[in-house]
């Protein structure tokens, strides 16, 4: 019964945040915030045990899984965008997750935290599904790696649009390689604000940044926890 209802109102949740912030475009409002913070209070007030949630909430956690192959629907198209841009594209994907993954290894040395941690950290900057996955693959933990994309995509759809402002970018396509790859899904979504091509941008980049992770990760993880 537990489960039905922490199920129920997770969803609940996430559908009234969403809605408060499609009126309110305000950073601090965003369901990927407002939600796990209404929910923490939630199981902290009530006194559930996180167990008894997670006994319901992982039903929504695997849900992510066959969702993952809806990513291939970008690919195909905006593939003449993908052939026309290649070599930036390329150039900046790889960057972007290279600059992701070591800029964690040097922050978890830099704090001191432990491998298990750092581990779950690595993969922060794609989105949750193969993040997720990615953080299993390397021996991390998945549901702190869930958390820290959700950081990460909060400060991305924070920041982003300031430096897009700030270096007056107006390139379509520099904007949702920028919001797709620092930000992920929340950045596609802050993207979509700025114009259909910058959505597509970004799209397009959340998923190459994910498959680049998923090549690049088990690579550098030796070097990075030296």
């Amino acid at each position: 019964m537990i489960a039905f209802i922490c199920i129920l109102f997770t969803v609940l949740v996430y559908y009234l945040s969403k809605k408060i912030y499609s009126r309110i475009k305000y950073a601090f409002l965003s369901p990927l915030l407002v939600a796990p913070c209404v929910l923490s209070s939630m199981l902290v007030g009530f006194h559930i045990d996180y167990s008894d949630y997670d006994s319901g909430g992982r039903w929504l956690s695997n849900l992510l899984q066959p969702a993952v192959v809806g990513f291939a629907v970008p690919l195909y198209k905006f593939r003449k965008v993908m052939k026309k841009y290649a070599k930036i594209i390329t150039i900046s994907m790889t960057t972007g997750v290279s600059v992701a993954l070591i800029s964690s290894g040097i922050f978890s040395h830099i704090v001191k935290l432990n491998d298990h941690y750092l581990l779950s950290l690595l993969p922060r900057s794609i989105t949750t599904p193969i993040a997720m996955a990615v953080s299993v693959d390397i021996g991390g933990m998945p549901t702190m790696t869930a958390i820290f994309v959700i950081v990460t995509g909060i400060t991305g759809l924070i920041l982003g649009p300031m430096i897009i402002r700030y270096l007056h970018i107006k390139e379509k396509l520099a904007k949702g390689l920028l919001l797709g790859m620092g930000a992920h899904g929340a950045g596609t979504s802050k993207a979509l604000e700025f114009g259909s091509e910058e959505g597509a941008a970004a799209s397009l980049a959340m998923v190459l940044a994910a498959i680049f992770t998923l090549v690049f990760a088990p690579i550098l993880t030796p070097l990075i926890l030296l």
